[in-house]
């Protein structure tokens, strides 16, 4: 394993417990809403704020163990720390600012320089090498920032973050880039692309906890809070069933196509939710009425947000929005077909 870690640490009132292992050169996507801890689990691992428990060793190297009276200085811990914040050297040109690590590391004045030539050229950006940093715009110096850490070839990689400030296409280079580094790889994110392209597996963290683990895939399959499956684009509803009868907190009942008993969680796809103006007459066994709480229209289509009884998401195409004329107030029937729930003890 090239990470072991199980974390006591707190900043300030805010404490988080966190435990989980990494293989070598895998990618572990640390996912949750905003507070959760997830910068604070990045920041233990790099040294930045000492575990009061627990230990962490790193590609075979215990850098944390409270107990022992062990805590690595983050400069000679084999990582590399990379967040949206970048922190380039005003002073240097971009070039310079890539060298530095190398160069820290030991690496002679020319051979650090090519290093950080090669590195400027898998993130696009060679032409750049001799202007400063206050001349380049957010995502390249954004992309910068990763290629400066990237160049120190460290055995972890921490990234905090790293696409956000890109724009569609370069994330999309930025992600087939990351996914060929060599380095063992933590990374936040709040995208669920980059949880499906880069991740081996899933950390959910809430409320200082690891609640969730698993691939991707697993996580999907079985998203286990109303976060999680908002962020994998699914629906999470939560009853009490009998039979194929589920209850649901919000006063409705659902029919399913799985017979269970006592408290569950129901999920479905967006997909499934079929709109219309009038009440409808189809073969789905569950309809309701329900007020649209919000409209975000996306690339290809449009999100519309159900309020009570069952608050959810549906996906429509940008026509069906004029033709049924759906905005935030509107009223509208949703119709769901009982072999689209998927129930689940809670």
């Amino acid at each position: 394993m090239s990470i072991q870690a199980e974390i006591h640490a707190a900043t300030g009132d805010f404490s988080i417990h966190a435990a989980f292992d990494a293989p070598t050169g895998s990618c572990t996507a640390i996912v949750g809403p905003n507070g959760a801890g997830k910068t604070t689990l990045v920041h233990a691992l790099a040294g930045l704020i000492p575990p009061r428990q627990g230990r962490i060793v790193l590609a075979g190297e215990v850098v944390d163990d409270p107990a022992q009276g062990i805590q690595t200085p983050p400069d000679r811990r084999p990582i590399a720390l990379h967040s949206q914040h970048n922190l380039l050297f005003p002073h240097l040109s971009v070039v310079d600012n890539v060298a530095f690590g190398p160069r820290c590391a030991g690496l002679a004045a020319r051979p650090a320089r090519q290093r950080a030539e090669e590195w400027l050229s898998r993130v696009g950006l060679a032409d750049l090498a001799e202007l400063r940093p206050a001349q380049l715009s957010g995502g390249q110096a954004q992309r910068v920032g990763l290629a400066r850490a990237a160049a120190c070839e460290p055995a972890v990689l921490l990234l905090d973050e790293s696409l956000a400030s890109l724009d569609a296409e370069t994330r999309t280079d930025v992600r087939h880039l990351l996914a060929d580094i060599e380095a063992t790889r933590v990374l936040i994110t709040h995208d669920p692309v980059e949880t499906r392209v880069l991740a081996d597996q899933l950390l959910v963290m809430e409320k200082g906890e690891i609640v969730q683990t698993g691939t991707p895939e697993e996580v999907a399959a079985d998203p286990r809070t109303p976060w999680t499956a908002g962020l994998l684009d699914i629906n999470l509803l939560t009853g009490t069933a009998a039979g194929t009868e589920v209850a649901l907190e919000g006063g409705l009942t659902l029919t399913t196509a799985t017979p269970m008993t006592g408290p569950v969680l129901v999920t479905f796809s967006p997909a499934a939710v079929t709109l219309s103006t009038v009440e409808p007459h189809t073969s789905a066994r569950n309809t309701w009425e329900a007020e649209v709480a919000r409209i975000q229209p996306e690339s290809d289509r449009v999100r519309v947000l159900l309020g009570a009884p069952v608050p959810c998401q549906a996906w429509v195409t940008p026509q069906a929005v004029g033709e049924l004329g759906l905005r935030g107030g509107s009223r509208c029937w949703a119709a769901l077909k009982a072999t689209e729930l998927t129930v689940r003890e809670a």
